[in-house]
């Protein structure tokens, strides 16, 4: 779509058996991609994909309207390098850090720096090597980092464990953390986190965004009207 469609859909929480019964943002991508309709398409790395699940069902009907323009972006947006599950993971503790309750600032925290620690062992650096962005919101939150930094320095590290259960983890909690926190503008740091984090797939991938022509979008757009 070249421009702002004039009308765009309206996305439901949770999962649906059929459009009939409404569509939430992956079902939407599983349509416009092509492919049996479902909430874990093919077309979508699937841990981009959990976050695009978790913030459709974390935001309000305002937050979801906001949603529907960014369905088309990640249609074809995935990777099998390894170190994708980590990226993502990363952007997700990372909004959480500085507005989650401080009770939780430290999961948050023990989520960016599993991330990095991740990371480091992929390419082969220092497990304790951080990138200077993590680094900043780790001192804005010392409480927070010296907890996770005792906590992760507790057992052996184990890299094939994390891209199965850490970081669909590191997401959920995150976002769900985003979603009570106590602040008005909590649903609008979810939608600019999966915007984001779509954005930087696009470029950590190489792939752009897939072409949706104006029929498909409007035919996607009415299954979803009631």
């Amino acid at each position: 779509m070249s421009r702002t469609p004039d009308i765009v859909p309206v996305l439901s929480r949770g999962k649906h058996r059929n459009a009939k019964k409404g569509a939430c943002f992956m079902e939407l991508a599983s349509f416009l991609a092509g492919e049996p309709w479902s909430d874990h398409p093919s077309c979508t790395h699937p841990l981009l994909a959990a976050l695009a699940r978790d913030v459709n069902d974390h935001v309000g009907d305002v937050g979801r309207s906001k949603l529907g323009l960014l369905v088309p972006e990640v249609i074809g947006l995935t990777s099998d390098d390894p170190r994708a599950d980590a990226w993502i993971a990363r952007e997700a503790a990372m909004a959480a850090l500085p507005i989650v309750a401080s009770a939780k600032q430290g999961v948050a925290a023990v989520g960016l720096l599993r991330s990095e620690r991740y990371l480091a062992f992929v390419e082969g650096r220092d497990l304790d090597d951080v990138s200077p962005e993590t680094q900043v919101a780790l001192d804005l939150a010392p409480n927070a980092r010296d907890w996770a930094r005792d906590f992760c320095g507790v057992g052996a590290f184990k890299a094939e464990a994390f891209r199965r259960r850490s970081a669909p983890a590191i997401v959920h909690v995150s976002v769900s953390g985003i979603a009570v926190a106590c602040s008005h503008g909590r649903e609008d740091v979810l939608v600019d986190l999966l915007a984001s984090t779509i954005e930087k797939c696009q470029s950590w991938f190489g792939r752009p965004a897939a072409e949706v022509t104006p029929p498909m979008w409007a035919e996607a757009c009415k299954l979803t009207l009631r």
